[in-house]
């Protein structure tokens, strides 16, 4: 079925309904995700994103003039702006270094990518759009399961992975040679040490967008190894981006967040506080991210790893205290930081956030090799 659904005033847009679902578009820009008897939720796929409060109840009114056959008187209660990269306009990721790179219309774009390639991976059985293309990866450092996570995104897309586990060995970086030397083509940092990892935090943003369904005006936990995890850096940096964020910084005196993360924050209005009360923080968060305390970044200094190892754990008694919507994030791998029994509660998030990776990874492939 389609109708016209009719904004008090000059603009109309074309409605049209399936089973359990409403979509709403004006110039073949905007879709609906969702609807009620009252409110219509408008996801912009152009222009715009908007949510309709429908001044008739919802439904399809019926007469013999086909013009207004299917009208649904609708008025805006809210509106935003949208991302600017429509389909025909030439938008490509040149590499991907640093969180600070992205604003919220690149997010944005990127994130409507992965949600074509979470269907492409759920419903086809491979696609050939990178057919053709060859990957390259280069881990200075063990990283298994990001590695496997970008040469499977490769690979499901039709293109071919060359890979190296240990490339400060096998590299020509054992012979001096600089990454800039190496590499004269798109490149993506996989994680550099404990400075950034700039598409966990994608794939991380993306995981909370789609578990909590916003992403402002949420409050955020980070747990555990602060100082060496390059994830929460990188998360750091693109949830100052948004509107009304709060963060807590919950971590052990030796492994505190950095003063530059909390200097950029101020710099960008974004509200933290360190707190040493798991159970008040998990209590007041929309997600409780975790990490693991990582030993290799102790070197020899064992009695600090011992200080910091074990001090912060997420169990049933912080989901107890966790309010229902809240969820638990974890960038993995994890070793007792998070105890098995939470698995299994629906607000453990963290294998989802996972899944997450392959298609915000198969989205920066795509946009980084074809464009929008």
């Amino acid at each position: 079925m389609a109708g016209l659904c009719s904004y008090p005033g000059s603009m109309s847009w074309l409605v049209t309904r399936s089973p359990g679902k409403m979509n709403l578009s004006y110039s073949s820009s905007c879709k609906c995700f969702g609807s009620s008897s009252r409110i219509v939720a408008c996801e912009g796929l152009g222009r715009f994103s908007a949510r309709w409060e429908c001044v008739k109840p919802l439904q399809w009114l019926w007469n013999n003039n086909t013009e207004e056959r299917n009208r649904l008187q609708c008025r805006a209660v809210e509106a935003d702006k949208g991302h600017v990269f429509e389909a025909g306009n030439k938008f490509q990721l040149e590499d991907v270094i640093e969180a600070q790179q992205f604003d919220r219309e690149t997010l944005s774009a990127i994130f409507d990518v992965a949600r074509e390639m979470d269907k492409i991976e759920k419903n086809s059985p491979g696609s050939q759009i990178l057919k053709g293309y060859l990957m390259a990866t280069l881990f200075y450092e063990p990283s298994t399961r990001t590695r496997l996570s970008f040469e499977s995104a490769m690979k499901r897309l039709g293109g071919e992975v060359l890979t190296t586990e240990n490339a400060r060995e096998f590299s020509s970086a054992a012979k001096g040679e600089t990454l800039e030397a190496t590499a004269k083509i798109p490149v993506i940092n996989a994680g550099d040490g404990s400075g950034q990892h700039p598409a966990q935090a994608l794939l991380d943003v993306y995981t909370i967008e789609r578990e909590i369904g916003k992403l402002d005006g949420i409050t955020v936990g980070l747990v555990g190894d602060l100082a060496n995890g390059r994830t929460v850096r990188s998360l750091a940096y693109l949830l100052a981006k948004y509107n009304d964020v709060k963060i807590y910084f919950v971590a052990p005196d030796v492994v505190k967040m950095k003063d530059d993360i909390k200097v950029y924050l101020i710099s960008k209005n974004v509200k933290w506080e360190e707190s040493s009360d798991l159970m008040e923080v998990a209590s007041k968060c929309d997600i409780v991210y975790q990490t693991r305390i990582q030993r290799e970044r102790f070197g020899e200094r064992n009695d600090l790893y011992d200080k910091a190892r074990g001090k912060y754990i997420v169990d049933i008694n912080v989901l107890s205290v966790m309010q229902k919507h809240a969820i638990v994030m974890h960038p993995l791998p994890r070793l007792d930081e998070i105890t098995v029994d939470v698995d299994e509660d629906p607000r453990a998030a963290y294998f989802r956030q996972a899944k997450n990776g392959l298609y915000i990874r198969m989205a920066i492939l795509k946009l980084l090799l074809l464009g929008w």
